[in-house]
């Protein structure tokens, strides 16, 4: 099928849903465990027994994963209005008032997308959250159904891919140097250099790898990615194959991510029988297979040799460099491995031309970038921001500032081998030169805020363990060397720490960072470089007089009850599981700290309402 006659029933049937009412209802996994299915049931039911006409659509996430579940209502003739934590009492509401009536209940919309009259409900892309966002690679995400390809192809998808088909390959390759694109996976090497290291090398065989590994805690821009817009990776894929002179490509995904598997196994299965996937892609003589290798889960296999072994059905494990992957990757051949941003990036570049994509960014980082926006903040979420925009306007003007008008304290930022930089460091440009100065790095684009109750020493200790236990045990180094930094993080939090430690973990970072085989292993100590270069007062502190500033370490604090704000009410006793509390009712309780695990559950009971039992230092 030529690319104008698919274009032309993609835009049929997608016009068709001008014509009658849509409830598009957000269903990637974050809006799912929200509970969008059980809203969606909701609305089927209300909508039938009412008998109107009216279609429910999956769509992904638009980013607002606070305000799960999200719902979208057009009618014909009206703009597209978003609602947010809708409720199965709001749903019913929408089906009675809007859906049959003409009362869209501004009080509980979020805002509308399209023109409108209605100075009740602002534009969604006009609102604090949104509008400092440039939504570029999300362009789709929260708006089309990623199940279906037609609605893909009419907001421009493939055209990438048919303007690319119809010039050499070399041209597609100048295009991603002149757009200015770096990887977005972390290390910012540029994509178009990559690509011309792999066609260069003398080969039959050469193969392509996407990397949707993502392993970093607290980050989900791929996954979200893949479920909302599969195929905006998969043409960028079929676009990068073609410029390498690939013909087998594979999607590297881990078999956590289950709704976006789902997504890509259907979407490639949509590409094949409309002609842009398998044999003479568009006619044009151009043949590509994608395979999908589903990973177990392991943070190691997100470095590039480790992925490799895996797919080839070896221990994933990595490998000494030289040679590279781009001259000895998969089998043995030519690899070139992207991640999933950088891919959706390549289509977006074809599709709109190198000069829009480089229109926003800094010198040497151009685009936009996606984040995870977690932790401490109000307003969690997916965001996509220029590069050059500081950790300030992330935080504070998308994010909505710190919770429960908190104080900043930290953000970590490139995952547990990125760095924790404090508040002096809020103006920082977010791009991979200023980063990498402040002692971070971008990573996948993870961000996770920090308040004033956060204790650096044990953020640091939580990230190291993570790196431990995901440590591939092969070189000496990383092995052994992430280890006794731990034992010696463990035993500062615990009240055991010794004079001098500050000083060995240093040394111990230095060793590992200089003698490990991989990038897990030579970035490993960057969350406690940083945050003893910015908090070393808070190791002091935990060293030398075994205080927790933020009373965190349970080693090094009590429970205790407030006599003067103890109601007796009794939930902290019938809650404590191991009987540590004591008393009667409308009585002062007491806390037996001999018994006491610092679960926290009685403070999370009497927090809001009493706030009696408050964490001391036990020293």
């Amino acid at each position: 099928m030529k690319y104008k006659q698919l274009l032309k029933e993609s835009q049929e049937e997608y016009l068709l849903l001008e014509d009658k009412t849509v409830i598009a209802v957000g269903s990637a996994t974050c809006g799912r465990s929200a509970g969008a299915q059980e809203i969606s049931s909701v609305l089927r039911e209300e909508i039938a027994e009412a008998g109107l006409d009216v279609e429910i659509i999956e769509v992904g996430c638009i980013g607002l994963c606070y305000l799960e579940p999200i719902i979208t209502i057009i009618k014909p003739g009206h703009p597209a209005i978003f609602y947010g934590q809708v409720t199965k009492k709001l749903a019913k509401q929408l089906v009675t008032e809007y859906l049959q009536g003409n009362n869209p209940l501004p009080e509980h919309a979020l805002g509308t997308v399209g023109a409108d009259d209605n100075e009740e409900i602002p534009s969604l892309f006009e609102t604090p959250v949104m509008k400092p966002q440039v939504r570029r690679i999300l362009r789709n995400c929260g708006l089309i159904d990623p199940s279906n390809i037609k609605h893909y192809i009419a907001r421009g998808g493939y055209s990438g891919l048919n303007s690319a088909l119809k010039t050499k390959p070399e041209k597609v390759i100048e295009q991603m140097k002149s757009s200015g694109l770096r990887g977005r996976g972390g290390a910012g090497f540029p994509t178009w250099m990559k690509w011309q290291f792999c066609v260069d090398f003398d080969s039959v065989e050469k193969y392509l790898i996407c990397n949707a590994d993502e392993g970093d805690p607290g980050a989900f821009m791929n996954r979200s990615l893949l479920e909302s817009d599969p195929h905006s990776v998969l043409e960028g894929i079929v676009i990068a194959s073609y410029a390498i002179g690939v013909k087998e490509a594979y999607i590297y995904c881990r078999a956590e991510y289950p709704l976006a598997l789902e997504r890509l196994k259907q979407a490639i299965s949509q590409m094949r029988d409309v002609g842009l996937l398998g044999k003479n892609i568009l006619e044009t003589g151009f043949d590509l297979e994608i395979k999908i290798k589903e990973g177990a889960g392991a943070f190691v296999c997100g470095e590039e040799t480790a992925l490799i072994a895996s797919i080839e059905g070896k221990r994933g494990m990595p490998r000494t460099r030289p040679p590279f992957p781009t001259t000895a990757g998969l089998w043995g051949k030519p690899t070139v491995i992207n991640n999933v941003e950088t891919m959706a990036s390549v289509s977006l570049i074809m599709q709109t031309g190198h000069e829009q994509f480089k229109e926003f960014g800094t010198v040497e980082s151009k685009g936009t970038k996606t984040f995870s926006l977690v932790g401490n903040v109000k307003k969690p979420g997916l965001i996509e921001v220029p590069l050059g925009t500081t950790l300030r306007e992330v935080i504070y003007d998308i994010g909505g500032g710190i919770n429960n008008e908190g104080n900043f304290k930290a953000v970590q930022i490139g995952g547990p081998s990125g760095g924790c930089l404090p508040e002096e460091f809020l103006d920082t440009k977010i791009d991979y030169d200023s980063l990498t100065m402040a002692g971070a790095i971008m990573g996948s684009g993870g961000l996770v805020v920090m308040d004033q109750n956060s204790c650096m020493v044990d953020v640091a200790r939580y990230f190291l363990e993570f790196i431990q236990n995901e440590s591939c045990g092969k070189c000496v180094p990383c092995r052994l060397g992430t280890k006794q930094m731990l034992d010696i993080l463990s035993d500062i939090t615990q009240g055991k720490g010794k004079q001098g430690d500050n000083d060995l973990l240093r040394e111990l970072s230095q060793g590992i960072r200089d003698g490990s085989l991989c990038g897990l292993g030579q970035t490993s100590p960057n969350p406690i470089l940083t945050t003893l270069k910015y908090f070393e007062d808070e190791y002091i502190s935990h060293i030398e007089d075994k205080r927790c500033k933020a009373l965190l370490c349970k080693e090094l604090i009590n429970y205790t009850v407030v006599d003067e704000k103890c109601e007796g009410c009794m939930l902290c006793l019938k809650s404590c599981p191991v009987g540590a509390v004591s008393g009667t009712k409308k009585h002062i309780h007491s806390i037996d700290t001999e018994k006491c695990i610092k679960c926290g559950t009685c403070i999370e009971l009497c927090s809001g309402k009493y706030n009696a039992i408050e964490r001391v230092s036990k020293y």
